[in-house]
């Protein structure tokens, strides 16, 4: 079977809410995750693609749509990073963001362990109706399964 792997994922606003907050909604993700935002034709109307990585088609869709996406609770799209360090250093990112714009919500969490692993995590969300998780997932020495995702 082969390999599954993210391709894209599409997130709705309000009708005129992407065209308000367009320019903030860039700019926070391309500083906190490095994302490149392309406007994008699509649906008849003007689109935000974000995207991970130019080399990949990784990337969220951002539209507007009559009916939108709503999360009141911790749904959450997961991004798993190589080190502590790149998770610390964007939570400290993230709190940077937040005292200048208090629609930054940040959720932080303990370490959790379980037996020979241990996550590292914090939840953000800023102007798009879901969360994102920012995590490490750390191995005991020795631990360490044989296959995982590998970043190139």
């Amino acid at each position: 079977m082969p390999s599954l792997r993210f391709n894209h994922m599409e997130l709705t606003l309000p009708l005129g809410e992407l065209e308000r907050q367009r320019a903030e909604i860039r700019e926070f993700y391309g500083d906190v995750f490095g994302f490149d935002a392309l406007d994008v034709p699509i649906l008849g109307q003007n689109g935000l693609l974000l995207r991970t990585d130019p080399e990949t088609s990784q990337f969220l869709l951002i539209t507007e749509q009559k009916k939108h996406l709503q999360s009141p609770g911790y749904d959450h799209l997961g991004f798993l990073h190589e080190s502590r360090a790149e998770v610390d250093a964007l939570l400290e990112k993230c709190r940077k963001w937040k005292e200048r714009d208090a629609r930054v919500e940040i959720k932080e969490y303990e370490d959790l362990h379980v037996a020979n692993v241990t996550t590292r995590a914090f939840y953000v969300r800023y102007l798009l109706p879901i969360w994102f998780d920012v995590q490490v997932i750390e191995f005991a020495p020795g631990t360490k399964p044989e296959k995982q995702w590998r970043f190139g």
